[in-house]
């Protein structure tokens, strides 16, 4: 008796609909690298006790990232026990981060329930992604990413659509030339009349000082920002 011969077609309705019931066996959920309670260390929070919610995996390799460990791994956790987790902490202040936290498509269903629960949420994001799908309760931390950091092609320019002046727009300069190509970005587009604007030294790469005289020097309209957390705990997890 002949053997039976796959139809290749019915095998993939069959994958299909596995996805699918994986897909809804996850409602409510997200997957976590990891939940930490600690100083934010950038933005306009800076210095303030946060939680951090890590969101698990990046479609973005930009060359100075430094939560490469979220690309890969994490544990799917429902709504309700990330809630659980960050009320230990009892700080109203929590950021949702990643990787690229708007990669998972339940994110801004969770920054909606961060929200209606009352905390003061802020979510940093690569500006690869539609900012429209995070709730403008929250403040949305874009990085606007540079020539240097490897992704400029992954802008999304029609963000700056969407921004409002609870919003802030970030820079990480890796060189010079990124450095003059951020400042084209905010002359030229206007961004410091949208919401604030923060330039950052990439961690090595840059002088912060040098940095700091070329702001002064073209009397940019900018904030100057250090990551406070690598300055007090160096490049370490869950700080």
């Amino acid at each position: 008796m002949p053997g039976r011969i796959s139809n290749p077609y019915n095998m993939s309705m069959s994958s299909q609909r596995k996805t699918e019931n994986m897909e809804k066996s996850r409602e409510g959920m997200l997957k976590i690298t990891e939940i930490f309670h600690s100083l934010q260390g950038e933005a306009l929070q800076a210095g303030l006790p946060t939680v951090f919610v890590r969101l698990t995996g990046c479609p973005l390799r930009c060359t100075y990232c430094d939560s490469e460990y979220a690309f890969f791994g994490g544990e799917w956790m429902h709504f309700g026990d990330i809630l659980a987790e960050i009320r230990k902490h009892g700080t109203p202040h929590v950021c949702v981060t990643g990787g690229e936290p708007l990669a998972q498509k339940r994110c801004g269903e969770f920054l909606v329930q961060l929200c209606d629960e009352g905390f003061d949420v802020s979510l940093e994001t690569s500006g690869a992604f539609d900012i429209g799908l995070a709730d403008r309760r929250v403040s949305r931390v874009m990085d606007l990413k540079t020539p240097d950091s490897g992704e400029e092609s992954k802008n999304l320019w029609s963000n700056l659509d969407d921004l409002t002046p609870h919003d802030q727009v970030k820079f990480v300069i890796c060189s010079r030339k990124d450095y003059q190509w951020a400042r084209k970005q905010v002359q030229e587009r206007k961004l410091d009349s949208y919401c604030d604007v923060l330039f950052s030294p990439a961690w090595g790469q840059v002088d912060p000082k040098e940095l700091a005289e070329w702001i002064l020097e073209d009397h940019l309209a900018v904030r100057f920002q250090l990551q406070l957390h690598k300055l007090l705990w160096g490049d370490v997890p869950g700080k």
